[in-house]
């Protein structure tokens, strides 16, 4: 059996009409150190907590860039187009060559939420994906009780195909006054998206533009 060999995503930004991914500079660790300090990021990812300048200096530096290096995936910083701010960042990882499949993960900062970003953002990276990358599947998966993460995946078309139960460990923090942190099990919904599910019809009617512009 033939076996596509591991490659790598080209060192890419997007463009959409409000937004600029583009991968990490040293100029976005001081953003980058207090949007994943916020309570939501801690509740729902693994990253660590308190997350400190020297946490963001070595995924800047280190970690985001062998993302694609490495052929895992891509990392890419979500600015605002006008004012150059960091909102967010989206991931896709754990990328299978051979399938041309990827998972897809995503964080918005606290000041840039409800604009929309996330959704513009993510749905970017598909039509990237699929369109120049020739992909056939990206995957979500969205803790149980992460309801704004998965009104994202519904609004750029995903389709809910299950669970995995008990599958994630979120984070909650106890109102005993203490301000600790407490690890809980929870399931994780497990959403797809491919190349079909973007058509131009129902990206019209959802009120989206064809984001193209990329390099």
């Amino acid at each position: 059996m033939e076996l596509r060999m591991t490659t790598t995503f080209p060192d890419v930004s997007i463009s959409t009409e409000r937004l600029v991914l583009r991968p990490y500079e040293d100029a976005d660790v001081a953003a980058h150190t207090e949007m994943m300090n916020d309570d939501m990021v801690t509740a729902w990812t693994s990253v660590p907590h308190p997350y400190t300048t020297a946490d963001a200096e070595d995924w800047v530096r280190r970690i985001a860039p062998a993302e694609r290096t490495e052929g895992r995936g891509i990392v890419l910083a979500v600015t605002e187009f006008l004012t150059q701010r960091l909102v967010g960042v989206v991931h896709l990882r754990n990328t299978d060559w051979r399938a041309l499949s990827t998972e897809v993960s995503y964080v918005t900062a606290p000041w840039a939420r409800g604009e929309g970003y996330a959704t513009e953002s993510v749905l970017a990276v598909a039509q990237w994906l699929f369109r120049n990358q020739k992909f056939e599947r990206m995957e979500l998966r969205t803790a149980a009780d992460n309801t704004a993460s998965q009104q994202v995946a519904q609004k750029i078309g995903c389709i809910s195909e299950g669970v995995l139960r008990n599958a994630w460990i979120a984070r909650t923090r106890p109102d005993d006054g203490t301000g600790s942190w407490t690890d809980i099990r929870t399931d994780l919904i497990v959403w797809s998206l491919l190349p079909e599910d973007l058509e131009a019809d129902r990206m019209a009617e959802a009120g989206y533009r064809s984001f193209t512009d990329w390099n």
